[in-house]
Parts: structure tokens; sequence; C-alpha cells
């Protein structure tokens, strides 16, 4: 089908036009066509994705379903596919049809928190098929928009501080990724990305007042680029907007952050820094690891002493990207298969994990743990779907979780032992704040007078927990679903990448003497 990957990204912008544009009125009635506008043109949108799979060659590691136009001022318009971002396509569509109907009691502002979210939608798809650079940077920054908005308007008492924050964070490393796009595109003379793919930046030794920048160009412009995307995923010692914006943050809104937002950084550095500057990426690997490694163990630590739920879900989702960022940048086939896997599987369960504290937060109106506890002798249902996503989020075998971190810390021991072996701690201490969480919001006896009439899952949350439940389980026990599409495109990338780091390092030799 012509035009697949255009029909999938401006579905969802359509819909929020119309919803802008056409849908009058602020009663129950319009409300609910908002909901039900929305949650149909998701639903497209993911079934239209579907097609998508369906005419992907996984042996094919070119880049497939490439649509290109002419755009403005000579730029162009150019999207397309390959194994290492068709499945974040995927997850984004999955996802927001789940996310619409965990928003179906929302009632302040409906028709304006619907566009929102499929505005955000729509510009999520754009960041992973665009195959233009100024086309990239205008997905990724205009998605900081939506959830600006989301955390801003729809958020808890203290929205405006953390809107704020996320956004300044988000948009300052982003500063500089613009400046390193510019010098790309003098020095390459196109912002098309295939062709900057197969394009040497300079790697000779630099002097600037004083200081010699080894790697030269091609150092400088990981370093524009990883002040991106570090903090989008985010690293640590950047990552501190995160727990704020999710504690602020409406259940759908913390939802979208940690299942797919946080994606854009890593997949920012499997598209841009790994393959384009790959001497650059090989000298900063052992920086990356211990900043990777030092996340792991400190966030879990964090995680322990928090007294919000949602805080706490948080940290674990940065000591969670720790682990993402040492498999991209072990830059061996473990290890970049086992990041892309943490991903997606990362998007099912923390997603999932939010889900959770929403249902209760809706009911209760508080996410302090010790407002809990014996809800499993009111909510059994609950406390089953509560049990399954905190044992994946541990890495129990036989969930999608335990795949993404076997298949990194297998590719990072390959490369640093001592790395490998520092953040295998982090298994021990994520089992300790999930089983502390579920321990003291579930099990012993039912004492709070104010619990003692909470109600078990309703049909619409069962309905929401289903489909991420069976991709838990399904990836957790058949992971090939993940593997055979991204396997042969991660191998393509880390050949060109081991072969040019001789050939590049040959000729920054030459060149110094």
């Amino acid at each position: 089908m012509e035009n697949l990957i255009s029909i999938i990204t401006f579905v969802p912008l359509v819909a929020a036009a119309i919803l802008a544009l056409f849908l009058k009125g602020n009663d129950p009635a319009a409300q609910r066509n908002a909901k039900w506008l929305a949650l149909i043109a998701t639903t497209v949108t993911f079934l239209v994705s579907l097609f998508l799979l369906a005419g992907f060659t996984p042996s094919n590691t070119d880049f497939q379903l490439v649509e290109e136009h002419e755009w403005i001022f000579g730029l162009k318009y150019k999207v397309g596919v390959d194994g290492i971002s068709i499945l974040f396509v995927l997850l984004t569509t999955f996802l927001m049809p789940i996310t619409i109907l965990a928003t179906w009691e929302v009632d302040t502002r409906v028709k304006e928190y619907m566009v929102a979210f499929l505005v955000l939608e729509g510009l999520m798809i754009g960041v992973f098929v665009a195959l233009d650079l100024v086309l990239f940077y205008l997905f990724f920054e205009a998605g900081l928009i939506p959830m600006f908005l989301i955390i801003g308007i729809w958020g808890g008492k203290d929205r405006i501080y953390a809107a704020f924050k996320f956004f300044l964070y988000t948009f300052l490393g982003s500063v500089l990724m613009l400046v390193a796009m510019i010098a790309m595109y003098v020095d390459a003379g196109t912002t098309d990305i295939p062709t900057l793919l197969n394009h040497q930046f300079a790697s000779e030794t630099l002097n600037i007042l004083g200081f010699h920048i080894v790697g030269g160009m091609q150092t400088l412009l990981w370093i524009a680029f990883f002040a991106s995307f570090a903090v989008k995923m985010p690293m640590w010692p950047v990552h501190t907007w995160l727990p704020d914006a999710h504690v602020q943050a409406p259940t759908a809104g913390s939802v979208v952050l940690a299942a797919i937002l946080l994606k854009m950084g890593g997949y920012g550095f499997l598209r841009f820094s790994l393959p384009m500057f790959p001497i650059a990426s090989d000298q900063m690997s052992g920086f990356i690891f211990w900043l990777s490694a030092i996340a792991i163990v400190y966030t879990s630590l964090v995680a322990l002493a928090q007294a919000d739920m949602k805080k706490l879900i948080a940290y674990s989702s940065v000591a969670h990207m720790g682990y993402v960022t040492m498999g991209i940048f072990a830059a061996n086939q473990q290890g970049i298969d086992g990041a892309i896997f943490q991903m997606l599987s990362h998007g099912f369960i923390s997603g999932a994990l939010f889900l959770c504290v929403g249902v209760i937060y809706d009911r209760m109106h508080t996410r302090e743990i010790d407002a809990y506890g014996g809800l499993v002798n009111r909510m059994p249902a609950y406390a089953l779907i509560f049990m399954f996503f905190t044992m994946a989020n541990v890495g129990l075998p036989g969930t999608s979780g335990f795949v993404g971190e076997f298949l990194t810390l297998m590719g990072v021991f390959q490369v640093s032992t001592w790395t490998a072996l520092f953040a295998t701690s982090g298994v021990i201490l994520s089992a300790s704040y999930a089983l502390w969480l579920y321990r003291r919001v579930v099990f012993g006896d039912l004492i709070k007078e104010s619990l003692k009439t909470i109600t078990d899952l309703t049909g619409r949350e069962k309905l929401i927990f289903a489909p991420l439940v069976a991709m838990t389980l399904l990836l957790g026990v058949y992971p090939r679903l993940v593997t055979d599409i991204i396997g042969p495109s991660v191998g393509a990338l880390i050949s060109e990448y081991h072969a040019s780091l001789p050939a590049v390092a040959d000729a920054a030799q030459v060149a110094s003497h």
C-alpha cells in the first residue's frame, strides 16, 4: 500500500483537527463523542500499522516503504522504517488506544485532552519514521508541546513546576542537537539520514583553546546529540525532571511518558550516535557504561526510599533505562538486541504499573504507600494483575522483563566484566523495591476504614490490562517475535560500526603524521 507510513502518522493528527474544529460544546454528549472519536482514531491507526508489519521484510536491512516528497525551502519530506524503528511505531500505535481507554473517566476539558493525546501520537510516530534531519528534529521537539500541556493542565497540584521543568530540561538539551545538525549539513551537504549514515565525519584530533579533542568533529557532534538523548532517556544525572513529571502527570500522561517518550532517547542513540559517530561512540563507551551502572544502583536505592508509588516507579524507569544505554554501547548483537527488547518490554510493563497506580488513585485520590494495605481482601483481581507486572518489572523468567535484561547483561559482559557485575546488582535491588511496594499496598490485614468499601477492577479496567498481560507473556516465552525482526538490521549496524572503526582510525593516524 502506497503512503502507508504517512497514513499511520497523520490519521491521529487529522482526527485531532476534526475534534478541535468541528466538535462544539462541553456537555456530556460532546465529551462522550470526543472520547469515542479519539478511541476510534487510535484503534484505526493501530490496525493500519499491522499492514506496515505485514509488508515489512526483516531480511532486508535497508529502509523500506520509503516515501519521499519535495517539501519547503529545498527540504524533503522523507519517511521509512527499518528493523530498528518499525517495532517502536507498533509499540506507539498499540499503546495509544489503551491510553485513551484509561482516560475514560476524565471530565475536565475532555475535547482538549483528547486532542493533545492524538497530536502526541502523530508526533511520536513521526520521530520513529523520519528519514530527514529537519523532519526528525521537528517531530522530536514538537512532541514536547502536547506533553507539556497534558502535565500543565491536567496534572497534580505542582503541575506547573513539573511541566516547565520537563520542558526546559528536554528543550535545552535539544538546542545542542540542532547546532550539531547544522554542522552535519554544512559538512555533508545533505540532511538525508540514509546518506548521512554512509558519510564519514572527520575524526582528526582538534585543538580548541588549548584543549585536544580526540575524535575531532565526531566527538563534538556525539556530545551534542548525547546532550539531547541523555535527557530524553533520561540518564543519570540528568534524570531529575522525570520523577516530578510522572508524579504530577495524569495517569495516561505517565503511561505515554514512560512507555514511549523515553524510548526516543534510546532510538536516537541507535539511529545517530552509533552509526554516524562510531569513533566517538567507541571512545565514550566506557563513560556510558559507568553512568549506566551508577544509574541502575543509585536510582534503585532512591526508589527504596520513596513514599509515593508513582515516584518509586519513575525511579525504577531510570534504572531500567540504564540497562538500555549499556546494551546499546556494548555494540554487539546481544547488547543491542537486549536494549531494543528492554525498551519494548519496558513500554508494556511500566505502562501497566502506572495504570495499576491509576486504578487505586481514581478510587482513593492518594498515591501515598502508607495510605494502603490489605487490598487483596477487597481487590483480588487487582492484586493478581499488580503482582504479575511487579514480577515482570523484577525480571521474572517467562516475562519479557527477563529477556531484555538477560540479553543486555550478556552483551555488556563480553565488553566489560566489571560493568556487568556492578549492573547485575540492580536485579536484586529491583526485587527489593518492587516487592516492598507490593507487600505494603496489597498484603496484610485490611485495617484502614477508608479501604473497606474499595471496589475491584471494572470490566473496562480488565480490558485495558488484558493486551498488556498478553504481550508481556508472549514476548517472555517467545522473544523471537522481536529478535527475528530487529536481528538483521542490528547485525548490519554492528558490522558497519566495527568496520568503520579501523578504517577511520587509520585515516586519522595518517592525517596526524
